[in-house]
């Protein structure tokens, strides 16, 4: 892993992007190359950078950078579909901007030259990172709950290419019950580090007082390049968010990230701005198109204003466009939205998994309520409750609240208290990373939720 703008990226990952770039750019090379041989042409830098950026943005909103691994014949179909996709922005950028104009004789032998040699990439690259990239060999300290669940991630299949599980040193020894708990001699420990080849310690504790840990020992595995850390570092470099049980004040007040200032606030309020215009422009037929359906199904009224808790615990009114019935509460009670809910219309149904329904919150993007990017903003009702059922749940609102977010692009529909919190650990993450450069790699990751019809009810 390597950090970059405050997020956490793969090695692997970033190679794999890297040469895949080149072989993108190469390819428009080599097709005006081919086609124009005959003619001394100059060598197409800004159309081959446009083909590689466009291609790469759609491989990534297809899934093809995932952590998970899959069949080889998934990766066809995604690359594919990635091409096709590719082929109508590209068309839309010929047509708009003369300049990167290219023949279809040179486009089309480029296409061949880019899929072909994306999936060679793929072939190869895999099979010699799987044998060549050295893995992280991770030494878990402790012996409780939290030792055991790290241990379970390491074993998880997502994990093998990166991360090695070398072993679990106890903290305390075993003991029956009601017999008084007995602190292990750990004078093995940097015998045990050297033996495993363990390049990192995870200390999986959580009571750290009364010398459970083995401060002079882990001091010494520091020194000689091991890298020692606790758990909420841990899960935040390898999973992208912060875990609330393993959170400690402490931690959150002198550790690095939750900046604020007046620079963030004017980048991110004019990325705002220019995200919203370009997608109220593209959007606006499709809007149209929505609203028509909506009334011919259920009437009028199309917009659905709700009440939710914005910036500071400040209410503010979303618009949506209509999805559900209009007497879904009729009880005058919040409800959470259920999987299948019967409340939702035939066509609410298609515009909520496309998340069209979400479109018209572009216009709480321009007045200032909320930002492209951010936590999802919850109701007044359902605030008061996760506040006192869950720690740190105020935290979000020390930013204003998204249309999407990385919440929203790593963990499926939440309608629960159990949800919330799950969503929560992602927008902890987020508020203490954020970035430029998260908000564009979410942009970039909605646009697979969207593709893929990933978590919506």
């Amino acid at each position: 892993m390597i950090r970059l703008f405050n997020h956490y990226l793969s090695v692997r990952t970033l190679l794999l992007t890297a040469i895949e770039a080149v072989v993108l750019f190469q390819s428009v090379v080599l097709g005006f190359q081919i086609r124009m041989s005959d003619y001394a042409m100059r060598v197409p830098v800004a159309e081959a950078g446009v083909f590689a950026l466009i291609m790469l943005l759609m491989m990534t909103a297809l899934g093809l950078y995932q952590a998970q691994a899959e069949p080889f014949r998934a990766t066809v179909q995604r690359l594919l579909v990635a091409y096709g996709l590719s082929l109508i922005v590209m068309s839309f950028m010929f047509y708009l901007f003369q300049g990167f104009y290219v023949g279809r004789g040179v486009f089309a032998v480029s296409s061949i030259f880019a899929v072909a040699g994306v999936l060679l990439v793929r072939l190869m690259f895999f099979r010699m990172t799987d044998l060549g990239l050295p893995r992280r060999r991770v030494l878990v300290l402790g012996n409780g709950p939290e030792a055991e669940e790290i241990i379970r991630y390491l074993h998880s299949s997502d994990q093998v290419r990166a991360i090695q599980y070398a072993g679990m040193y106890p903290v305390v020894s075993e003991r029956e019950a009601g017999a008084p708990e007995r602190r292990i001699n750990h004078d093995q420990l940097m015998r045990t580090v050297r033996d495993l080849k363990v390049s990192e310690i995870v200390i999986a504790v959580r009571e750290r007082r009364g010398g459970v840990l083995p401060l002079r020992q882990l001091l010494d595995a520091r020194l000689t390049g091991v890298r020692v850390m606790d758990l909420a570092a841990f899960y935040e470099r390898e999973r992208g968010m912060l875990k609330v049980d393993n959170l400690r004040a402490s931690w959150l007040i002198f550790g690095q990230g939750f900046d604020q200032g007046m620079t963030r606030d004017m980048v991110k309020r004019l990325f705002d701005i220019f995200v919203s215009v370009i997608l109220l422009l593209f959007a606006m037929p499709i809007v149209l198109l929505a609203v028509v359906m909506i009334v011919m199904e259920s009437g009028w009224p199309v917009l659905y204003r709700q009440e939710r808790v914005g910036q500071g615990g400040v209410p503010f009114t979303i618009l949506k466009l209509r999805s559900m019935r209009q007497d879904a509460e009729k009880d005058g009670r919040p409800q959470w939205a259920k999987a299948a809910d019967d409340r939702v219309t035939r066509v609410g149904r298609f515009i909520r998994k496309t998340r069209i329904d979400e479109l018209p919150q572009l216009y709480n993007v321009l007045r200032g309520d909320m930002s492209f990017v951010g936590p999802r903003p919850e109701r007044p009702f359902f605030v008061d409750q996760l506040i006192a059922d869950i720690p740190y749940y105020d935290v979000r609102h020390s930013v204003k609240p998204g249309v999407t977010g990385w919440s929203q692009v790593r963990y499926p529909y939440g309608a629960s208290v159990e949800d919330s919190l799950a969503k929560l650990q992602y927008d902890l993450y987020y508020v203490k990373n954020h970035s430029l450069f998260l908000d564009l790699l979410i942009l970039v990751e909605t646009a697979q939720v969207v593709l893929l019809g990933k978590g919506a009810r």
